[in-house]
């Protein structure tokens, strides 16, 4: 599945993306910096392309009427990051799919991570997130959630820029580099 949206591509992951994984896990890292740098793990090349040789198995093959959860971002026809999606639960925790019970209400919430920094700033991340924004409305939704840290002021500046509004606020719940910073839940209403 392609979705073309001003200038960038949101596509299903390509054989050739794993090798690009294996980079922005072990080299290209900055952009782990940003994207929940609390999550440190050991940076490992044959473990990182283990796993994404696996995961890439479990999608190759995925029909295009399935709503997807995540998609590859392509800018002028390289492939620079991705966007994804993970729900939440009504304490705006994650939470996995086979946990969630009858009833209980789940929250869609999505993320972008582009990992060629010369790219930031060009408002490339900012058509990427529209674009999977509009993907989860034409498939039904009518709010969607983003989170981050308050140290993370790009991901603030576009979940403003694209009208997100903070929803929930944990003070002090992440620490970055000995300082510590609050959990921010936004939520975007679409209908």
């Amino acid at each position: 599945m392609k979705i073309q949206f001003e200038n960038v591509v949101l596509r299903d992951m390509k054989e050739s993306d794993i090798e690009d994984y294996v980079h922005w896990f072990t080299v290209e890292t900055e952009w782990m910096n940003w994207d929940a740098p609390w999550e440190v793990e050991e940076l490992n090349a044959n473990k990182e392309r283990q796993r994404w040789t696996k995961y890439y198995e479990s999608v190759k093959t995925m029909p295009d009427d399935v709503t997807r959860w995540k998609f590859e971002i392509e800018y002028e026809g390289k492939h620079i990051g991705w966007v994804s999606s993970y729900q939440i639960d009504e304490n705006y925790d994650w939470i996995n799919e086979k946990h969630i019970k009858e009833g209980q209400k789940v929250y869609q919430t999505v993320g972008i991570s582009i990992c060629k920094s010369e790219i930031w700033g060009n408002h490339v991340g900012t058509n990427a997130f529209r674009a999977f924004i509009q993907y989860y409305a034409d498939h039904g939704a009518t709010s969607i959630y983003t989170q981050t840290w308050s140290g993370n002021h790009r991901m603030i500046g576009l979940a403003e820029k694209l009208g997100f509004t903070i929803c929930d606020k944990c003070i002090n719940e992440r620490e970055v580099q000995g300082k510590k910073y609050d959990g921010l839940t936004f939520v975007l209403n679409l209908k």
